[in-house]
């Protein structure tokens, strides 16, 4: 592969490449109107296109000849000069390719052309020459729009960031400087509607937060003192002073861009087949314009400037242009997808072998669940209760504690009673008056040693337990009226995210360190296939290999931290949950938000990205199966000929498909809730 296609490919992936490429269109655009102006008078003056017109003898003046030179030679020289500087930097690298075939097919035409101005017996080809420079410029103009089309969904990223803050002075005055002036430990405001400036904290004021062109989250995200915010995200109805934490590039959206950047340059395994694709190409075009100017020569006895033609036409038709684009257009594309999404890919390879994915082993604890104590069930062990009322009760008198089963429980119900004389039952629960009435919430063990019965409820009660559950009584008035389970909370997306992967024909499997009765509960309750619990971190990827000693291709999902192991270990490591913390180092691809139906999204991109890739390369490759051999003119005797400028126009056309159709790539990743 040439190495100005890789440079081509490099700043096609890179976040600067979008001044670059608005730069090649200004570029290619003055080169083109410029090089059109100055192809109407070699049109002009051109013997074959005079006949064709039937203006024979109308343009004759002194040194015509040489006028139509000098035209031709500008047209070669501005026009035709990427080409030839692209000539030159693929030979001398010892990589020729694309820029190879349109300098040598323009030289020679030209060269030929000057040699029968200057007293050679021949015909010459500066028309065809002008007009194939022309639309090879023209090509490479709507190509380049193709591309900065095709990276701009990244350009989006930078520019999320507002160029001003609010900032807050120690006098507690607002001063508006601008956002490279922050610095860590600045508290700044955010008004409704802003963008916040900063990574941060909230200090002050409540508010919902937008962060879908961040997170991929569609709905507002609720922030309240303590909570943290991500600068670039769009403030809603309140108004917050924030506490800045993070600036420049330790900021989310800098480290979320910088992995996008480098996700787009790495190479990947099937551009490494696209390259060798373009090289045999390469070649194959140079030995068949040799054999098309040979055959027409010695096997047609046609002229020489027929021959010459057609093998010119042979080596522009099969430029492989669109083959050095085929794949960097998609990756640029994917990647910009994935991160508007809070899908970061660190490792491209491990992204595109998440297709083949044949196991997804999830963490528990944060992963399928939310990592919070909440209620699961509900027992009202009397006639005159209702499960909310008990709630209620538990919770009015739960709201003056901070033990976890007490924050559980406030967080089921948000309705209250009126309670007083609260009192703490250490090691036992607690209890208060709540509407004049004496209410207890407490564990099972005071419940034995206050010889309390509950045999007629045992059933459900062990069964409760049997799931690992944690299991709380309601006393009021000293008489029990029900109990409470607690758990780690399921969440809402794992059922799905699993019934999912069950569909696409992936295997679904738990490692936790939790005690078997959770796990087995957990994985009934979301239908996972496999379950490995009471398993020590350090013993996470050796479950982590056993399962690929089966044969299988492996993902681990996790929390970045304590399955940094297991993550390394599998063959794509996933961390979820990232929030802010994108330096993931053990993860192959950071899924910002804590929702497992985003590695389902992981696996339906990388699916997705994998076929247009291949679209991509089965039309750069397979229309030179056709173009050739019209360009090499096998349908000359039933009246179909190529010209250097029409052959030149199928491959352009066949370069801007391959670029619209990698804009094409929309996995919906956000529709995921």
């Amino acid at each position: 592969m040439s190495e100005h296609r890789n440079r081509e490919s490099e700043e096609h992936g890179n976040h600067d490449g979008g001044n670059h490429h608005a730069k090649m269109v200004q570029e290619f655009r003055r080169r083109f109107w410029i090089s059109l102006i100055l192809t109407i008078p070699i049109l002009a003056l051109s013997p074959l296109i005079q006949g064709f017109l039937g203006l024979e003898g109308v343009i004759e003046f002194p040194g015509q000849r040489f006028v139509h030179f000098a035209f031709s030679t500008l047209v070669f020289f501005y026009g035709g000069w990427p080409f030839l500087s692209g000539l030159y930097d693929e030979i001398t690298s010892g990589q020729p390719g694309m820029m190879t075939l349109i300098g040598f097919a323009i030289s020679v035409a030209y060269g030929y052309s000057s040699l029968v101005v200057f007293g050679l017996s021949g015909r010459v080809f500066f028309w065809e020459l002008a007009t194939l420079i022309d639309v090879m410029l023209l090509g490479h103009w709507i190509e380049m729009r193709s591309v900065m089309g095709a990276s701009r969904a990244l350009e989006e990223l930078a520019e999320l960031m507002p160029t001003e803050a609010h900032r807050l002075t120690e006098s507690g005055d607002l001063e508006d400087v601008p956002i490279e002036d922050l610095r860590q430990g600045n508290r700044v405001v955010v008004k409704p509607g802003e963008k916040i400036p900063a990574d941060g904290k909230v200090t002050e004021g409540e508010t919902s937060v937008n962060e879908s062109m961040l997170t991929g989250e569609s709905k507002p995200v609720p922030k309240e003192e303590g909570q943290e915010v991500i600068g670039g995200s769009i403030n809603g109805e309140g108004s917050i002073t924030v506490e800045v934490q993070k600036t420049g590039d330790d900021s989310y959206l800098a480290q979320a861009i910088s992995l996008v950047e480098e996700a787009q340059q790495s190479k990947s395994k099937t551009q490494s087949l696209a390259d060798q694709a373009a090289m045999w190409l390469t070649i194959i075009s140079l030995t068949v314009g040799t054999g098309t100017l040979l055959g027409w020569l010695f096997g047609s006895q046609r002229d020489f400037v027929f021959a010459l033609e057609r093998s010119v036409t042979v080596m522009v038709i099969t430029c492989p242009h669109a083959l050095g684009l085929a794949i960097p257009l998609v990756v640029a594309v994917s990647t910009a997808i994935s991160a508007r999404s809070g899908l970061l890919i660190r490792n491209r390879t491990a992204f595109e072998r998440a297709r083949n994915i044949d196991a997804l082993v999830f963490d528990k604890t944060g992963t399928l669940t939310k990592g919070e104590f909440g209620v699961t069930d509900t027992l009202v062990f009397a006639d005159d209760l209702e499960e909310e009322e008990l709630l209620a009760y538990a919770a009015s008198v739960e709201s003056r504690s901070e033990h976890p089963i007490a924050a559980g429980i406030t967080e089921a119900t948000d309705k209250r009673y009126e309670m007083e004389d609260f009192q703490s039952i250490p090691g036992k629960g607690a209890e208060a008056r709540v509407s004049g009435r004496g209410v207890k919430v407490v564990s099972p063990g005071y419940v034995r040693e206050q010889g309390i019965s509950i045999d007629e409820k045992n059933e459900q009660i062990e069964a409760l337990s049997s799931q690992g559950k944690t299991i709380v009584y309601v006393l009021i008035d000293d008489e029990l009226k029900g109990a409470i389970a607690l758990a780690d909370i399921i969440r809402p997306e794992s059922s799905k995210a699993i019934a999912r992967l069950k569909e696409m024909g992936v295997q679904t499997m738990m490692l936790t360190g939790d005690n078997r009765d959770v796990a087995e509960w957990v994985a009934d309750e979301i239908g996972l296939d496999e379950v490995f619990a009471e398993v020590l971190p350090d013993e996470k990827a050796d479950k982590i290999k056993e399962v690929q000693s089966r044969g299988l291709v492996v993902a681990m999902t996790g929390d970045g931290v304590n399955d940094a192991p297991a993550l390394a270990t599998a063959d794509v490591g996933m961390a979820i949950g990232a929030g802010t913390d994108v330096a993931v180092e053990t993860a192959d691809i950071i899924l910002v938000r804590s929702n497992p139906l985003d590695a389902v999204a992981i696996f339906d991109l990388s699916r997705a990205t994998y076929r247009k890739m291949i679209q991509n390369l089965a039309w750069a490759t397979g229309y030179n199966v056709f173009a050739i051999p019209l360009a090499a003119g096998v349908l000359y005797n039933y009246g179909i000929l190529l010209s250097p400028a029409v052959g030149a126009l199928v491959m352009s056309l066949s370069t801007v498909i391959v670029a619209v159709n990698a804009r094409f790539l929309n996995v919906d990743v956000g529709e995921t809730d």
